[in-house]
């Protein structure tokens, strides 16, 4: 997808930051793409960047509204419609990476068929995947695996790949989900893909490459978590991860969304290699990337070197502390094979 930028963030109304986290994701990672936010009545989510009205963002330059928001369901409430199709009216595109497909509700598809404006269904690709087939296929690989949603997979997968980058390693991130999509141009939001063709789809996201050719894969949901565990089992096996790290929120005590208690790093480490070695016996950890935002400097520093004592793994906040710990361990394991 070629979506036209800058970007006028829609948060419409949801009730936390972790509600914003396509939006927020995409002004981290392409700042410079994202000249405002809109927010509703009620919206308890900031970017932190300007508030704008429709009409002030189309003055400025703004090309495309992105709904950048995540809700149980993917869907787009009723009461959203009005500032899409203002925002159409005033020369936006419009990009979503909800399930609901913008064309779907009437009224948005009307205005853009009268205006001639493009609608961006990010999580929804026209490729065709086959089913995945398990064999071995040449080229690193390293997935980013959860304790929970929205734990930090998204953002580890891309500080890996700007480490690994910065060091001269070939080196490319593979966007699952849609905020990977938005902010990398490329990749299948995976969990709008068919279940039986999950794990082809990661197959031909990351397909053979060069033998010292990494693929950073975005991990998905948790294999804990009783909502999504489908979804991150067939990313599992259709990446191959000859590597993985676990990424944890530590003030958490149960998953989000539902009442199961969050599981132990060690219970993650010791399932994903059982799971994972149906397609590559070789899989192992090299890192544990914990989001420590909620610590003070001194608290986190103690969380990640008890992590690390713990599992006999480098453990870092990626973005607090960056993944140094991680490449020279992921080098380190890799350097003879």
């Amino acid at each position: 997808m070629n979506i036209p930028h800058p970007y006028l963030m829609f948060l419409g109304d949801v009730q936390d930051q972790l509600g914003a986290k396509t939006a927020q994701g995409i002004v981290d990672w392409r700042p410079d793409w994202c000249l405002g936010q809109i927010r509703l009545e009620g919206c308890k989510a900031d970017l932190g960047i300007p508030d704008m009205t429709i009409a002030e963002a189309a003055g400025q330059g703004a090309r495309t509204l992105v709904v950048g928001v995540v809700n149980a369901g993917g869907v787009l409430p009723e009461h959203w419609t009005s500032v899409i199709v203002q925002a159409i009216e005033s020369g936006m595109d419009v990009a979503s990476g909800l399930h609901t497909r913008l064309e779907s509700i009437p009224a948005i598809a009307e205005a853009a068929a009268r205006h001639g404006r493009q609608l961006f269904n990010v999580r929804h690709s026209d490729q065709r995947f086959a089913t995945g087939k398990g064999t071995k296929r040449p080229g690193r690989r390293l997935l980013t695996v959860g304790t929970d949603c929205s734990v930090g997979k998204k953002y580890t997968a891309l500080a890996l790949e700007k480490e690994m980058r910065a060091r001269g390693m070939d080196a490319d991130f593979r966007a699952t989900g849609q905020t990977g999509v938005f902010i990398s141009g490329r990749g299948v939001a995976i969990d709008a893909v068919v279940a039986d063709f999950i794990s082809g789809a990661v197959e031909w996201i990351a397909p053979a490459a060069d033998p010292a050719h990494w693929d950073l894969i975005e991990g998905q949901g948790s294999l804990y978590h009783p909502s999504f565990a489908g979804v991150s089992l067939g990313l599992l096996h259709g990446a191959q991860p000859d590597a993985f790290v676990v990424c944890h929120e530590p003030t958490r005590s149960t998953m989000r969304g539902v009442q199961h208690p969050l599981p132990s790093i060690q219970e993650v480490i010791d399932l994903t290699i059982r799971c994972g070695q149906l397609t590559n016996p070789a899989i192992r950890p090299v890192g544990i990337a914990i989001n420590t935002k909620a610590y003070g400097e001194d608290e986190a520093r103690a969380c990640l070197e008890a992590a690390a004592k713990a599992h006999g793994l480098p453990a870092s906040d990626p973005i607090r502390f960056g993944v140094g710990e991680i490449i020279d361990r992921l080098t380190e394991e890799f350097a003879t094979e």
